[in-house]
């Protein structure tokens, strides 16, 4: 039988509460109703409540998930790309930190960022060329930290050739980690660091992937570096609650704005659309529901949290420029043009929400 949007929620809930319960009989029964009213190719609703009804089936004695860890990895790379076009999230987070580290360099036209988590490198582009316009004969140093050499040096290559483009002089320095727990190898030791250079220290949507311990050690090594700036980017949702139910509840208010947006901006049968949400929110769906202790790596927590931990260790703010909001707004009225999408200070951070519900906030510290 066909039930609106609002049952399929409370069933979806229900059953979640069923498997926290360790009732697996009646959670079974449940999601047999969910799934024949769920798919990923339905309105936002039922496409949500696919991945996460998937997700709770994980949770269940005898179950199997997913494909090879490099199959994984090398579509979330090509599907990042998708992500980084069809929604605004990424964008927003590279310009605000590009813009907090800009203002933060000031006269220095020599830059070294330590980037976590480069990934493609889409962040790099517009602060180079910002670089070439500002500066007589600036000069950019990425360290660019990653877990795939081969991903580092693609990344390099693309970089380095459009260095060259705007005549800029450009240095790429791979520091490949073993696993996302290998923070002692981040001392200084292994940074080259000179001291005419500005010093920046670049953490978009890394730090929840980390253990509190881990993060700490981390931001502890980040500030005997003294950079000048650090940014810092992440979701705003607690993924990090030890009780299973607070962390569903959690997840599908995220995701739920997430999908509402996605149905908002694109079409239904849009390819990009479904690569993402599969690939991309349905890989972080799966790991915020099915995964326990030290096997989840969506450990993300509110701005609040970040803010107390940089505090307790000597970071002070850095307050974002309005300048910064500004170009944020044009992006979003250039490229996202839709009604629901939001913009907010806080604490001297911005987050850009959907609906005004923050997703994602951005902050500078030193």
């Amino acid at each position: 039988m066909a039930m609106d949007p609002f049952q399929m929620r409370q069933l979806l809930i229900r059953c979640a509460h069923f498997i926290s319960q360790s009732d697996f009989l009646s959670a079974h029964r449940f999601l047999s109703i969910i799934s024949s009213n769920s798919s990923p190719y339905g309105d936002a609703t039922q496409r949500l409540l696919h991945y996460f009804s998937s997700s709770l089936s994980h949770r269940l004695p005898c179950s199997s998930s997913s494909s090879s860890s490099s199959l994984q990895q090398d579509g979330l790379q090509s599907c990042y790309l998708s992500l980084n076009q069809i929604t605004p999230f990424i964008r927003f987070c590279h310009l605000t930190a590009n813009q907090a580290i800009l203002e933060a360099i000031e006269d220095c036209g020599m830059v070294h960022v330590v980037d976590f988590d480069i990934i493609h490198g889409v962040q790099w582009p517009p602060l180079m060329q910002a670089l070439a316009e500002r500066f007589a004969s600036p000069m950019l140093r990425i360290t660019a930290i990653g877990l795939d050499l081969t991903s580092l040096l693609k990344t390099g290559d693309r970089l380095s050739k459009f260095a060259h483009s705007l005549g800029l002089r450009f240095h790429f320095h791979p520091l490949l980690l073993l696993n996302d727990h290998d923070v002692d190898r981040l001392v200084p030791a292994a940074l080259t660091l000179f001291p005419d250079e500005a010093l920046a220290v670049n953490c978009v949507l890394y730090l929840h992937r980390l253990l509190k311990d881990d993060v700490r050690r981390l931001l502890h090594k980040i500030k005997a570096l003294n950079p000048k700036v650090v940014t810092i980017a992440e979701k705003e949702a607690n993924f990090n609650h030890p009780l299973f139910m607070q962390r569903f509840l959690e997840a599908l208010n995220h995701y739920s704005l997430i999908f509402d947006s996605l149905e908002a901006t694109m079409p239904q049968n849009s390819k990009e659309r479904l690569e993402v949400e599969q690939i991309w929110f349905g890989r972080e769906i799966d790991d915020v529901v099915s995964e326990e202790g030290n096997k989840r790596r969506q450990r993300h927590e509110r701005y609040e949290s970040w803010e107390i931990m940089l505090k307790s260790l000597g970071f002070s703010n850095i307050p974002l420029s309005p300048f910064a909001l500004s170009q944020a707004k044009l992006l979003l009225r250039l490229h996202y043009p839709s009604g629901g999408y939001h913009l907010q200070t806080l604490h001297d951070s911005l987050s850009l929400g959907w609906q005004n519900r923050p997703l994602f906030s951005v902050s500078s510290w030193h």
